[in-house]
C-alpha cells in the first residue's frame, strides 16, 4: 500500500499545524502504519541524504506532501525515485531567498537555533528538479500567501494538476478538507491530470 510521507517547510517540524492533521487524519482511516513525517536537518544535503535512505526501499510507491520548502524537496524526490508529490505553496527556485535568513534562525515548533549560510543556497541550486511527468504533481496553491508568490509555482509546475484557492495564506486555510483528496491522488484515484481549477 501507498505510504504518505510529508515534508515539513524550512524552520518547521513534524509539530507542524499540516504535519499532525494529516497523522491524525490518517490514523482516524486505520492507515496510521502508512504515514511517516521525518524530521528534515536544516542543511540541504543532510536533507537529501537522510530522504535517500528513506525512499529508496520504498520503489516508487509513496506520495509526498511537501510545504513550502518540502514541496523542493518532494519534487527532487519524485524526479529521483519516482511515486507522487502534492505540493502545497511549494517554495520554487528556493536558494535565491536564502540571503533573507542568513544568521541564527529559530525553528518554529522546537525552538532549536540554526545557523544558515551562503553554503545552504547552493546546495539547493545542486538539486534543484523540473518535473518531467506532470501527472506525478499536484500543485494546491492559495493567492494569499504572504511568503511565497503563488504565481511562480503556477509557472513552475506548468501542466500539472493544479488547484490555485483565492485568498488564504501560507499555512494554508483550510487543509485538513483536502486530506480525502490528497489520500485519493497518493493511490492513483485522482481525476484527470493537467485541468487547473481557479
Amino acid at each position: 500500500m501507498t505510504t504518505l510521507i510529508y515534508l515539513h517547510g524550512f524552520l518547521s517540524s513534524p509539530l507542524s499545524e499540516k504535519a499532525q492533521q494529516t497523522q491524525a487524519w490518517m490514523q482516524t482511516q486505520g492507515l496510521a502504519k502508512q504515514y511517516l513525517c521525518p524530521q528534515l536537518p536544516m542543511n540541504p544535503q543532510q536533507a537529501i541524504n537522510q530522504l535517500h535512505e528513506l525512499l529508496a526501499p520504498l520503489a516508487g510507491d509513496f506520495c509526498l506532501i511537501g510545504s513550502s520548502l518540502g514541496g523542493f524537496f518532494a519534487t527532487w524526490a519524485v524526479e529521483e525515485y519516482g511515486g507522487r508529490a502534492v505540493l502545497i505553496n511549494p517554495a520554487v527556485h528556493p536558494y535565491t531567498l536564502i540571503e533573507q535568513y542568513l544568521g541564527p534562525q529559530q525553528n518554529y515548533q522546537t525552538g532549536e537555533i540554526h545557523i544558515i549560510d551562503a553554503s545552504f543556497a547552493l546546495e539547493l541550486r545542486h538539486h534543484e528538479r523540473r518535473p518531467s511527468q506532470a501527472q506525478r504533481y499536484w500543485l494546491l496553491s492559495q493567492t494569499g500567501d504572504e511568503v511565497l508568490d503563488y504565481r511562480h509555482a503556477v509557472d513552475y509546475y506548468q501542466g500539472c494538476r493544479q488547484t490555485i484557492l483565492p485568498g488564504g495564506d501560507h499555512g494554508f486555510i483550510g487543509y485538513a478538507d483536502w486530506l480525502p483528496a490528497i489520500w485519493a491522488f497518493a493511490n492513483g484515484m485522482a481525476a484527470a491530470q493537467g485541468n487547473t481549477e481557479e
